[in-house]
């Protein structure tokens, strides 16, 4: 009976409710293991998710330039090929012959598909965003002001260092340039 007593004790010292509040000493994130006891350990708490959002954003970052490499590489690819050298035998067309020439070439489409190597990557990529991002909607939703905030600076600060929008501008060109590609993923969470 002293057992269930104590273990029924040390998770009522939790102070958890889903409804808007503030608590600071006392409060647990995810696990009874995770209870805050002291200020430092809440200060801590609130940089570390704070520094968690931040990681989730540099790894949709990283996604997206992964995702750009394998495409340049591709592209690099077309490129040697379309201009290596092609058998150029022809039969006549020389200075006697009156038939027209032939035909512009037309636009060829190339279709690209990541090896499953690169594919594997990007899953895994892909798989650790969505799960960190899960995490960060479980912290949310023990509706702690404190943490919504801390939340809201990580996404703040996670945005000016890891996608920083650079987009080139055809000038002097008939050529429509494509529209700016910053804000992609409003969501916090389930990216």
């Amino acid at each position: 009976m002293d057992d269930m007593d104590m273990s029924s004790n040390s998770t009522s010292d939790c102070k958890i409710t889903m409804l808007w509040n503030w608590y600071t000493i006392d409060a647990c994130f995810l696990s009874t293991s995770w209870h805050i006891t002291n200020n430092g350990m809440f200060a801590a708490t609130c940089i570390g998710i704070m520094l968690l959002v931040v990681i989730l954003e540099l790894l949709r970052r990283v996604g997206k330039e992964f995702d750009a490499h394998i495409l340049r590489q591709f592209q690099r690819q077309v490129e040697v090929q379309a201009s290596a050298p092609k058998d150029t035998t022809s039969s006549g067309n020389g200075c006697g012959d009156t038939r027209p020439p032939p035909p512009a070439p037309r636009p060829q489409v190339v279709v690209f598909r990541a090896t499953p190597l690169q594919q594997l990557i990007r899953s895994v990529i892909h798989a650790v965003t969505f799960g960190l991002a899960y995490v960060v909607m479980l912290l949310a939703m023990y509706f702690n002001g404190y943490i919504i905030i801390s939340i809201i600076i990580g996404a703040g600060i996670g945005k000016f260092l890891c996608d920083w929008m650079v987009h080139k501008v055809v000038v002097g060109t008939a050529s429509e340039s494509e529209e700016p590609t910053g804000i992609e993923e409003p969501s916090v969470c389930c990216g």
